[in-house]
């Protein structure tokens, strides 16, 4: 029989916990992401769950040129990469503007571009960017009603895109709202929620057009949305956990192809009593946002329920007579990859059952230190 695809013959390689990257499920994501869109050219994902150079560069090989990104240190990584387009989905403030001006100068191949949503902050990168000589192309974020930021897509927008038309330092060329609200695992329900939801940002584009001429660019949606826009001609799809997947969104979005490509490995520390394991799985080795139920998944051991965690350790009950000991190995799917990939700054590769390297999480840093 064969054995799962996690599985390492050479498991004794490494320490736990550890989370183990398996290249080739990456590449199979990736290619099963551009078969999803009518042109590749519509695709801008997301760097965020796994802020890797081999992660960007597999997708590039695979035609996608376009990006997101949501910290300096992720779109300092496109352009050490070579990617021909970076969006920071990020509002640029204080030293966010000077340090994304410095990138656009040290890495011309890379069109940078970020987000504004109110005029004071869009005047106020309009002066810094003037000041070091660029015209920084801007995406106006709209709240389509996750309410975390944007603005309103009404009159306001309008003005605020035309005003920043006649800023030195920014160029407006877009539209960008992000609907991660939207997670029914019922696929049609998701779809009739998201597509309200885009119709006032489509009306918002319209009225855009028609006041300026220019037809802005729309960056929209994330992974759980993903499958509803890839159906609009005119847009371009930012899916980003869908590289690696996790036990969350395989749950809420059971319609999409993507597999795990990355596992926890943990090991069993002791046996506290004769229905628990002690776990060296704690806060700092896997996202503890979520309730302590759903932070992993033991595809080897679904009779483990997780009781109790904290910075170390994950403490789990188990039935009685039990066959477990103190060294066990125990591979584990996040629940929530991205934050996850965030607390590792090196990931080993699997490739074919064993260790063959390592992905360096360069971007999990604040800077890069170029």
């Amino acid at each position: 029989m064969t054995a799962p695809w996690y599985r390492l013959e050479d498991v004794d390689a490494l320490d736990s916990p550890c989370l183990v990257v398996h290249p080739a499920r990456v590449a199979a994501n990736i290619r099963r992401m551009v078969s999803m869109v009518d042109d590749v050219a519509r695709l801008r994902p997301h760097i965020k769950t796994h802020k890797t150079a081999e992660g960007v560069r597999l997708m590039m090989e695979a035609g996608i040129t376009k990006f997101k990104c949501a910290t300096i240190a992720e779109a300092e990584l496109l352009g050490v990469c070579g990617a021909p387009d970076a969006l920071l989905a990020y509002q640029p403030h204080g030293p966010k503007s000077a340090r994304l001006a410095a990138l656009a100068r040290a890495y011309p191949a890379t069109r940078y571009a970020c987000l504004a949503d109110n005029t004071a902050s869009a005047r106020a990168m309009s002066e810094a960017f003037a000041g070091q000589g660029l015209r920084m192309p801007v995406y106006l974020d709209i709240d389509v009603g996750m309410h975390r930021s944007g603005m309103a897509p009404d009159a306001a927008a309008e003005r605020l895109y035309a005003a920043a038309l006649a800023m030195d330092g920014i160029l407006p060329v877009g539209l960008h709202a992000y609907d991660g609200h939207h997670r029914h695992p019922d696929i049609a329900m998701r779809k009739a929620a998201c597509d309200e939801g885009f119709l006032a940002l489509d009306d918002l584009r319209k009225r855009i057009t028609e006041a300026t001429g220019v037809r802005p660019s729309v960056v929209v949606g994330g992974s759980p949305t993903f499958p509803v826009h890839v159906l609009r001609p005119d847009v371009e799809c930012s899916p980003g956990t869908s590289v690696l997947w996790d036990a969350g969104y395989a749950a809420i979005c059971p319609e999409q192809p993507f597999e795990s490509a990355a596992v926890l490995l943990a090991r069993v520390l002791s046996l506290p009593t004769p229905t628990r394991l002690c776990i060296d799985l704690g806060h700092k080795s896997v996202a503890a946002e979520n309730d302590i139920s759903r932070r992993v998944v033991f595809p080897d051991a679904p009779e483990l329920r997780p009781v109790a965690q904290s910075e170390e350790h994950l403490v789990a009950e188990v039935p009685e007579g039990h066959a477990y000991r103190p060294g066990d190995v125990l591979y584990a799917i996040p629940y929530h990859i991205c934050p996850t990939v965030a607390l590792y700054d090196r990931l080993p590769a699997a490739v074919d059952g064993r260790v063959a390297g390592e992905w360096r999480v360069i971007a999990r840093d604040r800077s890069l230190g170029h």
